[in-house]
């Protein structure tokens, strides 16, 4: 096995929506074949006629592009019936399989299946994540392979279609290690040479428990590139969960993964899926765009009135995804930004602590004042916070100016400091807020 070319699969079944899961899965596979100039094959599992959908191969084909996890090879399981017939042929024939009649419980009627003929015996098998791992097959009885000759089932065509494609290194989540025996049994039975096994552990909740369908996590995966994140966010993250390179860094391109994933560096225990977590590595991955690609995806989010190239920085420095953006505009956030939205407040808002109204009036016509004498073209964040600065840092606090100047600009309890608003709005929108404050 060590001197053939690697050859690693992933095989989704398309009967319902992919989920990030499944990534994990697809990428280990992706990341060991292309570390080690090997081949990576996608493979439809649609044997299943009556729940396989083309809208959920369709979907996993279209997240699978977006992730950038070019298979070699792509086969659909529903296009190598004559294949498998073959084999079910030839293992009844040498005694390996046989038909059985099956009672069909609602209609009290028999139906034919085909059923693998069990040796009824130990059988162990080394993981390279879990080491050796013993079944006793005689619990699997005689299992069933097929429902007809041209009616494949699960565990026969997993074991063919390795076999035919040289799959060297089945790589795939610890659920699977109960199929295991059954598989190594039917390779046995058609002469297959066993590839190497890698199961990876289970994904879990912050609660440490399995990921449910009741978890919000647990969404179709490509609704992950609709919140706004970044496939390069995506692929990181998700190999992160049960596997480490070693290291203080986190943030990977897929490329520093081919070039650092370890197989035996695969944890046995659970990893966790921590929501948190993906949104920094969404931001991280996010910093590393060009400025003009930031600026047209936010402005692709954003009415006309707010697009303004000075307001990118404040809104870049609060989103962690696209869809933040969505976020703040519905909640008001970006409100004060609008010269078209004058803010509506409550007067008594603008009164800092125990400071007199009287003296917050003598406050806001010295900011008045000192804005006016600041020109037009002048009027930056620096130098709005150089005029008002002056004035704030000769009061007994600067809260008693800069308080009710970020609220008359604002009129938010939670905004930006005012010298961003102030630049952003322009000198005639920030003296006429300020008036109407005084």
């Amino acid at each position: 096995m060590q001197d053939k070319k690697v050859v690693t699969r992933f095989a989704p079944s398309p009967t319902g929506h992919f989920h990030l899961g499944g990534v994990r899965s697809a990428l280990y596979n992706y990341l060991f074949a292309k570390q080690n100039k090997g081949a990576y094959i996608l493979r439809s599992e649609d044997t299943d006629k009556e729940r396989s959908k083309k809208e959920y191969e369709d979907g996993f084909l279209e997240l699978f592009k977006w992730l950038e996890l070019k298979p070699d090879q792509f086969f659909r399981q529903s296009e190598r019936t004559e294949i498998y017939k073959k084999y079910l042929e030839k293992m009844i024939e040498n005694d390996f399989a046989y038909i059985s009649k099956e009672e069909v419980r609602e209609e009290g009627q028999r139906s034919e299946v085909i059923r693998f003929k069990n040796p009824n015996k130990k059988i162990t098998f080394n993981d390279i994540v879990l080491g050796d791992i013993t079944f006793d097959t005689t619990d699997l009885k005689d299992f069933v392979i097929a429902r007809s000759l041209t009616e494949p089932l699960y565990h026969l065509t997993v074991v063919v279609d390795d076999y035919e494609m040289k799959v060297t290194h089945v790589i795939r989540g610890q659920e699977h290690i109960a199929n295991t025996p059954r598989q190594l049994l039917i390779q046995e039975a058609i002469g297959a040479e066993r590839p190497l096994y890698a199961h990876m552990p289970l994904i879990l909740g912050k609660d440490r428990a399995k990921l449910s369908k009741r978890d919000p996590e647990v969404i179709p995966a490509l609704e992950y590139r609709d919140l706004g994140y970044l496939s390069e966010a995506i692929i990181n993250f998700m190999a992160l969960i049960g596997w480490n390179p070693g290291g203080e860094a986190e943030v990977f391109t897929l490329s520093e993964l081919i070039e650092k994933f370890d197989l035996n560096k695969i944890q046995k225990s659970g990893g966790i899926f921590n929501s948190e977590k993906l949104d920094w590595l969404n931001k991280e991955h996010m910093k590393k765009l060009p400025a003009e690609e930031i600026k047209n995806k936010i402005f692709s989010f954003l009415p006309l009135e707010f697009q303004n190239d000075k307001l990118i920085p404040v809104i870049f420095e609060r989103i962690s995804k696209w869809s933040d953006v969505k976020i703040m505009l519905k909640a008001g956030e970006l409100d004060c930004f609008s010269k078209f939205k004058q803010p509506e407040y409550d007067k008594a808002k603008l009164v800092y602590k125990n400071v007199t109204p009287d003296k917050i009036s003598d406050n806001l016509k010295l900011a008045i004042k000192a804005l006016e004498d600041v020109s037009e073209e002048n009027f930056t964040t620096e130098n709005v916070k150089i005029s008002l600065m002056q004035i704030a840092d000769s009061l007994q606090s600067r809260g008693e100016l800069l308080h009710p100047v970020r609220y008359a600009l604002s009129g938010k309890d939670k905004s930006p400091d005012p010298f961003i608003i102030a630049e952003i709005l322009g000198k005639n929108e920030t003296l006429s807020r300020l008036q109407k404050a005084l």
